[in-house]
């Protein structure tokens, strides 16, 4: 799920032999949602279909995929599981995975700062139980995280939770050296996707509009929920941390 333009954006990978369908997405930016589909080949299978879904919001976006088919697996580039005190084992070790794209990785708020009134109550409530204070950035994602965790709870499709760069760190097998809005990232991103089987077509169409670099975060994502789906993806951390009833870690 991309939240791209105030819209959450999802990409499927679909199997022609009726292996199963996965949808998966990363967290953009916000703004006035919009519509629009992509198909292509990918997957390095010719009967493996690669398509772009959007909706207003994360259940929006999903029921949009399940109108073409069932859905085995959602991964979300957005925290799943609050903790209420302190950071998770999860974004800890992601940072730790990642390298120099560390700073990629934002601690998730405590829920006493994302149920804040504002962002300065926001920054107290980290303060007081955390020790540390709040981004901004973090502390803009609250509402599509506190979305995603009530939606988690009611759903009856696998969801995990996944982060772009430790994605595409484990598909490398070592940590990117370039940011993903470098001209060297992006291509050293798409080739990396490209080797993996998952191929992006040169037109868009409708989703042309999408940043390139929201389209290598969906596309690494739809990596990897298929790993998930087939049992070859990894957590972090292993097992995963129980946080308020939820197994917190991210998949790649």
């Amino acid at each position: 799920m991309d939240r791209w333009k105030g819209a959450w954006v999802g990409v499927v990978l679909e199997d022609g032999r009726g292996a199963g369908r996965d949808l998966a997405g990363t967290v953009g930016t916000p703004g006035t949602a919009g519509a629009g589909t992509v198909g292509a080949t990918g997957f390095g299978d010719p009967t493996t279909a690669v398509t772009g879904v959007v909706g207003p919001t994360i259940t929006d976006v999903v029921l949009a995929a399940q109108r073409e088919g069932q859905i085995d697996v959602v991964a979300v580039d957005i925290p799943i599981g609050v903790p209420e005190h302190g950071p998770r084992q999860a974004d800890v070790l992601a940072r730790r995975v990642v390298g120099p794209r560390r700073s990629s990785v934002f601690p998730t708020p405590v829920r006493a700062a994302l149920e804040a009134a504002d962002y300065a109550a926001a920054v107290l409530a980290s303060r007081d139980l955390t020790g540390v204070g709040l981004s901004r950035q973090a502390h803009a994602l609250g509402p599509a995280l506190l979305e995603v965790e009530e939606w988690v709870r009611t759903t009856a499709v696998a969801v995990v939770e996944v982060h772009p760069e430790v994605s595409f760190a484990v598909l490398a097998g070592s940590p990117l050296p370039w940011p993903k809005k470098s001209w060297a990232g992006a291509r050293a991103r798409l080739d990396l996707l490209t080797g993996a089987g998952v191929h992006l077509p040169a037109d868009l169409g409708p989703a042309a509009v999408v940043p390139v670099d929201d389209v290598l975060d969906a596309a690494v994502a739809a990596w990897s929920a298929r790993r998930y789906h087939r049992g070859a993806a990894v957590s972090f951390p292993d097992p995963p941390e129980v946080l308020d009833g939820i197994a917190a870690a991210i998949w790649a």
